[in-house]
C-alpha cells in the first residue's frame, strides 16, 4: 500500500531530478494546456445548441481562464532562472492543480454526456482518450502528476458510464480501465527511465567536472596548474579591460631546489614542493591566485598592486626558512620573484608573462632571493637584448666570433700549462658586444650551441699551434652538458682537430651543473671516458657545491674570483680558500685560482700551497699570435734561467 501511495508523491530528496522536471515541465506544460484548450473548445462546439449554454459554455469559460492564466505562469517562468528552493513546492502545487483541472474538466465532459446524439457521443468518447493520454504524456516527468489524472479521469468516466444502461458505453468504459493500466505501466517504464537517465547526466556531469578539476590541478601540490594558470590570467586580462582595476602577474623561481631534489631524493624534493605551495598561499591569502607552473616554478595572479614589495618580501622570506624533510633531515634553499604589473608591463597575458619571466631573470642574476618587478628600464634592456638577439641569429658566426687566450700558469715551474679560451663577438651593426652580455642571450635563445660549434673548432685549431704540453681549457654552457648529442659532437671535432683529448680541459659551471646534475653526471662521464678533463669553474659560488661535486667525474676546481679579491686583507676570504684547497687535495683533484691581480695575492696563495693560477698579474687575454709569442718568450726566459744555474 506505501508503494502505491509513493507513486502519488514529489520526490523532494533529489534536487538534481526536482530540477530536471521542472526543465521537462516548462517546455511540455504548455502545450499540455493548448491541447486540452484546442480538444475543449471543439467538444464544445459538437454540444453547442444540443445542451444548455450554461453546461457548455460557461463551465469552459472558467475552466480555460484558468489554463490561460496557468499557461501565462509557466511561459513567463520558462525564461527566468529557476528558484532552486521553491522546485519541491511548485511541483507539489503543480500535482493538485493537475488533478483540480482533471476533476472540473471530467465533471463539465460528464454532464454533456446525456445530450447530443450518437455523433456527440462519439466526439465525448475519442475527447476523453485523447486528451488524457495527450495530458498524461506532457506531465510524464512528473510520475505523481501523470498518474494522478489518469486515475481521475478513468474512475469518473467509469463511474459515469456505469450508471448509464447502455451495453456498449459499459464495454467502452471496460477497455478503458484496461487501456488505463497499460498506460499506468508505461508511464511509470517512462518515470524510472528518465530518473535513470537524470541520474546518468548528473554523474556525467560530476565526472566531467571531476576531469576539468583534475585538467587545472597539479596532483602534488594541489595547487591550479600551468593550464588553470593562464586561463587565470586570461580572466584577469579581460576583466581589467572591462575596468575591474590593475592586476600584477607574478614568477616564482626556486633557488637551490635542484641539488636538495638530487641528494635527498625525489621524495624529499616533493616534501619541499608541497611546502613550498602551502607557505606560498598561506601569504597571497585572497589577494589572488597561486599556481605551479612546472618543475620549481610557480605563477602569481595578484589582484590590484598594494604592498606588492611587502608580498614579495614574505614569500621570500617564508621560502628562506628551514623545510623540514621526511627523512627527519632539513634543508635550505630560497627563491626569486619577478613581477610585471598590468598594464605598465603590458595588456595581453604572454606579454606580461615575458615581462614577468625577465623581472625574474634579472632578479637570479643581480638579486638573488628578492622579489624585483618589470620597470621601464628593464623594457629598455630587454629591447637591447631583442637587438642583440636578433643580430646573434643573423650573424656569420665564423666571422664575428673570435677568442682570445689567458694563460693558467704553474708558478712553481713558472711555466704556462694551459690558456683558457675566451669568447669575443664584433657585430658589423653593434660593434663589440662583451661576453657577459651575449653569452646569456644566446642561452636563453637557444644559439649557444652553434656559437660553442664555432668557437670551440677556433680554439682547437689554436691548440694544435702550441706545444703539446700546452692544454686548452674551454667553457661550457648549460645546453653543452644537457645532451648527449652535444657531447658526441664535442667529441667529434677534437678527434677531426688532432688534438690530443687529454690536452683539452672542459670547463663547466655550478649554476650550470645545478639545472640537471644527474643528466650532467652522465654527460661529463661520457667525455671524461675519452680522455678529457673537466673543470669546475666559479667554484664557491653555487649553493650546494659539496652535496653533488663528489659525485662528478671532476679533474680540477676553479676557485671563483670573488674570493681573491680581499684574500689578504679578509682572515675570511683567505679562510674559505683554504677550505676550498683542502677539499680538492681530499678529492685528489687539482685546483686552480681565477682572478690574481698583485704579486702580494700570487705570494700569499703559493704559501697556502695554490700551484696553478690566472689572471691579471701574469698576463690579459690575447689572441691567437700573441700566444704564440708569448710562449717563444717563455721559452727563451726558461733557457736562459737553465742556463744561468748551470
Amino acid at each position: 500500500m506505501q508503494t502505491m501511495v509513493d507513486l502519488f508523491r514529489v520526490e523532494t530528496g533529489n534536487p538534481d531530478l526536482m530540477r530536471a522536471q521542472m526543465q521537462a515541465l516548462h517546455s511540455q506544460v504548455p502545450l499540455l494546456y493548448i491541447i486540452l484548450a484546442i480538444n475543449s473548445t471543439a467538444l464544445a462546439f459538437t454540444y453547442r445548441g444540443v445542451a444548455p449554454d450554461r453546461l457548455t459554455l460557461y463551465p469552459l469559460g472558467v475552466l480555460l481562464a484558468v489554463c490561460a492564466v496557468r499557461l501565462g505562469l509557466w511561459l513567463a517562468r520558462s525564461r527566468q532562472p529557476i528558484d532552486e528552493t521553491r522546485i519541491a513546492a511548485k511541483l507539489r502545487l503543480t500535482v493538485v492543480i493537475a488533478g483540480a483541472l482533471a476533476v472540473g474538466f471530467m465533471a463539465w465532459g460528464c454532464a454533456l454526456f446525456h445530450y447530443g446524439d450518437a455523433y456527440a457521443k462519439a466526439h465525448m468518447l475519442f475527447y476523453v482518450g485523447t486528451t488524457t493520454i495527450a495530458c498524461v504524456f506532457c506531465l510524464g516527468p512528473l510520475r505523481a502528476a501523470a498518474l494522478l489524472v489518469m486515475v481521475i479521469v478513468t474512475v469518473l468516466f467509469c463511474l459515469h458510464v456505469s450508471s448509464v444502461d447502455n451495453q456498449v458505453m459499459r464495454a467502452i468504459g471496460l477497455n478503458l480501465v484496461i487501456v488505463s493500466a497499460a498506460l499506468a505501466f508505461v508511464i511509470v517504464t517512462y518515470y524510472r527511465d528518465f530518473t535513470r537517465l537524470i541520474g546518468q547526466q548528473v554523474e556525467l556531469g560530476r565526472l566531467s567536472r571531476e576531469n576539468m578539476r583534475l585538467a587545472n590541478l597539479d596532483m602534488l601540490t594541489e595547487l591550479p596548474n600551468r593550464r588553470s594558470f593562464f586561463a587565470s590570467l586570461d580572466q584577469a586580462v579581460s576583466e581589467a579591460e572591462a575596468g575591474s582595476g590593475p592586476f600584477v602577474v607574478g614568477l616564482i623561481d626556486l633557488d637551490g631546489f635542484k641539488p636538495v631534489n638530487d641528494a635527498h631524493g625525489h621524495g624529499a624534493g616533493d616534501a619541499v614542493l608541497q611546502e613550498v605551495a602551502r607557505r606560498v598561499r598561506d601569504v597571497v591569502g585572497e589577494a589572488g591566485v597561486v599556481a605551479r607552473i612546472g618543475g620549481d616554478e610557480f605563477g602569481l595572479v595578484l589582484r590590484g598592486c598594494t604592498a606588492l614589495a611587502t608580498m614579495g618580501e614574505g614569500i621570500c622570506d617564508a621560502l628562506a626558512a628551514p623545510f623540514r624533510l621526511p627523512n627527519g633531515g632539513s634543508a635550505q634553499i630560497g627563491a626569486s620573484i619577478g613581477f610585471a604589473a598590468y598594464p605598465e608591463a603590458g595588456h595581453k597575458a604572454a606579454q606580461l608573462v615575458e615581462r614577468a619571466d625577465y623581472a625574474l631573470y634579472y632578479a637570479k642574476a643581480n638579486s638573488r632571493g628578492a622579489a624585483v618587478l618589470f620597470t621601464e628600464e628593464h623594457e629598455r634592456l630587454l629591447r637591447t637584448q631583442s637587438v642583440i638577439e636578433q643580430a646573434l641569429r643573423h650573424a656569420d658566426l665564423a666571422r664575428e666570433m673570435s677568442l682570445v687566450f689567458q694563460p693558467i700558469v704553474d708558478v712553481r715551474r713558472d711555466r704556462t700549462v694551459a690558456f683558457e679560451a675566451l669568447a669575443r663577438w664584433t657585430s658589423p651593426e653593434l660593434g663589440p658586444v662583451s661576453p657577459a652580455v651575449f653569452v646569456p642571450i644566446a642561452e636563453r635563445s637557444g644559439l649557444i650551441t652553434r656559437i660553442t660549434t664555432v668557437l670551440f673548432g677556433q680554439a682547437l685549431a689554436a691548440a694544435r699551434a702550441w706545444p703539446d704540453q700546452v692544454a686548452l681549457s674551454f667553457n661550457l654552457s648549460m645546453a653543452d652538458i644537457a645532451s648527449p648529442q652535444a657531447a658526441a659532437g664535442i667529441v667529434a671535432a677534437i678527434r677531426a682537430s688532432g688534438v690530443k683529448p687529454e690536452r683539452v680541459i672542459l670547463e663547466v659551471t655550478e649554476t650550470a651543473l645545478i639545472q640537471d646534475v644527474a643528466q650532467a653526471q652522465t654527460v661529463l662521464e661520457a667525455l671524461k671516458a675519452h680522455g678529457i678533463c673537466i673543470a669546475l669553474d666559479d667554484f664557491g659560488t653555487g649553493y650546494s657545491s659539496l652535496s653533488y661535486v663528489h659525485r662528478l667525474p671532476l679533474d680540477k676546481l676553479k676557485i671563483d674570483r670573488s674570493f681573491i679579491s680581499e684574500v689578504t686583507t679578509d682572515p675570511a676570504s683567505r679562510d674559505i680558500v683554504t677550505s676550498i684547497a683542502a677539499l680538492a687535495a681530499n678529492l685528489k683533484l687539482a685546483c686552480v685560482v681565477e682572478g690574481i691581480e698583485t704579486a702580494e695575492q700570487a705570494r700569499l696563495l703559493e704559501d697556502l700551497g695554490f700551484v696553478l693560477m690566472q689572471g691579471y698579474h701574469f698576463h690579459r687575454p690575447m689572441g691567437f699570435s700573441h700566444t704564440l709569442r708569448y710562449l717563444d718568450a717563455e721559452a727563451v726566459r726558461s733557457i736562459r734561467l737553465v742556463q744561468a744555474v748551470a
